[in-house]
């Protein structure tokens, strides 16, 4: 089992989507046997899978123990995924981890007993440095971080890189891309070239700004179930294809 946190800093860089689309794709093209797991309180990954953002107890009953993971689990409408919902009690899991002993290693834990039962889970998290993150990085064995090109994209990316190296987490993989990505802007096109010189370790997929991504809040489906072809969804399949080649590298 492989565990991927769609991450980011910062916030509103097409993290949901990215985790949206590549379980969705993961799922059906490659077979695997994929959880998602929402854990930003805004649900919106719950949302797109039309799944009520609820979970009973909140976020204290499975830090603590009384309830497991599996028993929160929700069927989606695609063969092979499913989603752990998120719940507004989401926002208190900085606190409901403090309480707890070792609490960076206890997503890990609570994650644990489901490697028999899938081949990937995707985290879709929240933009933040914190507690939980922290937490989230232990567990994790890949970290996908999309970024806008924009001139706080380099800085989050060496903040990202400096906090990994700080704390030696070496397991952990980190994969940047571009996302949201408008060509006809030269802004946009002399930051990809300069990340991209700074950092050659980024992806080579660029997800585009188009509307057919911000169609997925209307639709509340992936880009892959009300579309066959078209540049985003080819874009995220690319994205996909290189994730792939990561995880059996």
């Amino acid at each position: 089992m492989t565990i991927i946190a769609s991450y980011n800093i910062k916030g509103g860089v097409g993290k949901t989507a990215t985790a949206v689309n590549l379980a969705h794709i993961a799922s059906q093209k490659n077979h695997f046997k994929v959880l998602v797991w929402d854990l930003d309180p805004q649900g919106a990954t719950s949302y797109y899978f039309r799944i009520k953002p609820k979970v009973k107890g909140g976020s204290k009953a499975f830090i603590s123990g009384t309830r497991a993971l599996d028993g929160l689990i929700k069927a989606t409408d695609y063969e092979n995924l499913d989603l752990l919902p998120a719940d507004f009690s989401f926002r208190n899991l900085d606190l409901a981890l403090d309480g707890h002993k070792k609490p960076t290693q206890r997503l890990k834990k609570l994650l644990a007993p489901l490697k028999k039962e899938y081949d990937l889970i995707i985290l879709d998290c929240p933009p933040n440095i914190s507690l939980l993150s922290e937490a989230i990085f232990e567990a994790s064995d890949m970290l996908l971080s999309p970024m806008i090109p924009t001139t706080l994209s380099l800085r989050t990316l060496e903040q990202l890189k400096k906090y990994l190296k700080d704390n030696k987490l070496n397991h952990l993989t980190l994969l940047p891309f571009f996302s949201m990505v408008d060509r006809r802007k030269k802004m946009h096109n002399e930051i990809m070239r300069d990340i991209t010189d700074i950092y050659p370790d980024t992806l080579k997929s660029v997800i585009p700004y188009a509307s057919d991504v911000e169609r997925m809040g209307w639709e509340r489906q992936p880009l892959g179930a009300y579309m066959g072809r078209g540049r985003s969804i080819d874009a995220y399949r690319n994205l996909w294809n290189e994730v792939w080649l990561a995880m059996n590298a």
